[in-house]
């Protein structure tokens, strides 16, 4: 599946094709499972069943989880017509019930396959689409949490870091609840995953404006239409107006910023100003933007004194130093603008040390 033209998670989820066992049916076992004129001479994925027998269902499953890790497959055309035509108007809800249960097993990575495949089949699909935003979402917080606590992650990595393969899942996830409120903008529960999606990113007031959403939907949706009881719903509104409390500096202090980014200077500093002692007195951010500020409209000691703020919080924040050097420069300040930059040399000729030693 591609969300906004980009297919981030296939190369992690088809390197769990490369254990599958393939082979040819013959035209008889064909007939018996309904693939005449689709599947001759194509192979097909062989799981054994009871008693060892091959089981046509779990061909089925299996062609959905190939096809659903690698859209490309060779044999991606014959095995999607294949489950179009045995299973009809249920292949949809035959996959998503299958996704439901891999979930529920913990085999998140089989259940975004068989959900992908399900998407395929219908594009538009509230359920495919939940779910799958869902198992993304289940796949990197499982990673995040076993490499956090030192264990071995059990995830196909495809040479690539766990944090590449977290934040490839994260981003799957958030845009599959983009694309779900977009489509079923009545769904209220699309809402509510899509806001804490945002939380995790930092865009707060995306946050905000998104839960805002699921407090209204909720308060007249039903178990039809969510899926949760009236119980259920309650207590996510109850948690989600507390979240929403919790939010209301942090979108004060993004509102600020994005004031500043937009070119409202006076705004975004009197707007941030506010939060210099507190909780978000270290939040480096907070006084790079200040300065930024301060900067933009003259005021070249504030902006120094900001800007030095940043480096007491983030010490080796190369771009902070870049802007004090052109500040002290423009005032004449040579010494100074001779210290940061010298600090810049140093601190990229370590990294570069660092980078060669790690090679």
């Amino acid at each position: 599946m591609k969300l906004n033209g980009e297919d981030r998670i296939s190369k992690y989820l088809s390197a769990g094709n490369m254990s599958m066992v393939f082979g040819e049916l013959s035209e008889d076992f064909i007939r018996v499972m309904g693939g005449q004129g689709i599947l001759s001479g194509v192979p097909v994925p062989l799981s054994d069943g009871d008693n060892g027998q091959i089981a046509v269902r779990s061909i089925f499953i299996d062609m959905a989880k190939v096809i659903g890790g690698d859209a490309a497959f060779v044999y991606a055309d014959q095995y999607l017509a294949y489950i179009k035509a045995a299973a009809g108007d249920q292949a949809e809800p035959i996959l998503v019930s299958e996704g439901a249960k891999a979930a529920d097993e913990g085999r998140f990575e089989d259940a975004c396959k068989l959900l992908r495949t399900a998407l395929l089949i219908d594009p538009q699909s509230q359920a495919a689409m939940y779910l799958y935003g869902r198992a993304c979402k289940a796949c990197y917080e499982t990673a995040s949490e076993a490499s956090s606590e030192g264990e071995a992650v059990n995830a196909s990595l495809a040479g690539d870091t766990i944090e590449e393969y977290i934040g490839s899942f994260k981003a799957e996830s958030m845009d599959t609840f983009e694309v779900l409120t977009m489509m079923h903008p009545d769904f209220a529960m699309g809402y509510y995953f899509l806001g804490y999606a945002y939380l995790n990113m930092g865009l707060y007031l995306k946050a905000k404006l998104t839960w805002d959403e699921f407090i209204k939907l909720s308060s007249s949706a039903d178990e039809n239409t969510s899926g949760l009881d009236e119980n259920q719903l309650e207590d996510l509104r109850h948690e989600i107006s507390g979240m929403l409390l919790d939010l209301e500096e942090p979108v004060q202090i993004e509102l600020g910023c994005n004031q500043i980014s937009g070119g409202d200077f006076v705004g975004g500093r009197d707007t941030l100003s506010k939060f210099k002692e507190g909780r978000y007195e270290n939040w480096w951010p907070l006084w790079y933007y200040l300065g930024v500020a301060e900067a933009s409209l003259g005021n070249v000691d504030e902006a120094i004194q900001d800007l030095r703020k940043v480096l007491t919080l983030s010490p080796s924040n190369t771009d902070v130093m870049d802007e004090l050097a052109q500040l002290y420069e423009a005032v004449g300040d040579e010494t100074n603008a001779h210290k940061y930059r010298n600090k810049i040399a140093i601190i990229n000729r370590n990294q570069q040390l660092e980078q060669e030693q790690e090679q």
